[in-house]
């Protein structure tokens, strides 16, 4: 049985829970709040520091003193947070779900994640420093939120 199959996530070694990270990219592009009804709205805007190649951060070490927005996620966090991805590991081990066959954990190539088209890869429209913030609303979409027909 594989550690994420038998272990919850507050028990996890630091190697084991950053592992669970599929590289997709999602949970770094810029998110809008509806301050009436409190929706999230991806958009397809990339933070400053996402590789949108790699899908990965360009500085995950120093995120946070550099994102002022970013957030370190955690068991508490990952489970208080209701803008994570669908297809987010982290979201679906809180869940009670496995991971889906794409994870690189699963597949054992780190590539089935953009072969599946879950990633962000080829996707991200623009990066947050070259986007107005009024304009962000234009960059507004449902995909990051979905998973697509490969993926299933």
């Amino acid at each position: 049985m594989a550690f994420w199959q038998e272990k919850a996530l507050d028990e996890m070694s630091e190697a084991e829970w950053e592992s669970l990270c599929d590289g997709c990219g999602r949970c770094c592009l810029v998110k809008l709040e509806d301050e009436d009804t409190g929706k999230v709205h991806y958009t397809s805007v990339g933070c400053t520091l996402l590789d949108e190649h790699a899908c990965n951060c360009r500085d995950y070490a120093n995120r946070s003193a550099k994102v002022a927005d970013c957030v370190r996620l955690t068991p508490q966090t990952v489970r208080a947070l209701g803008w994570l991805p669908v297809t987010c590991a982290y979201r679906r081990l809180a869940e009670g779900k496995d991971l889906d066959w794409w994870h690189p954990l699963v597949s054992g190539d780190p590539q089935t994640v953009h072969a599946a088209g879950i990633s962000v890869r080829g996707r991200v429209d623009a990066n947050e420093d070259d986007v107005p913030l009024l304009d962000l609303v234009d960059y507004v979409t449902n995909w990051p939120n979905r998973v697509p027909r490969k993926g299933r």
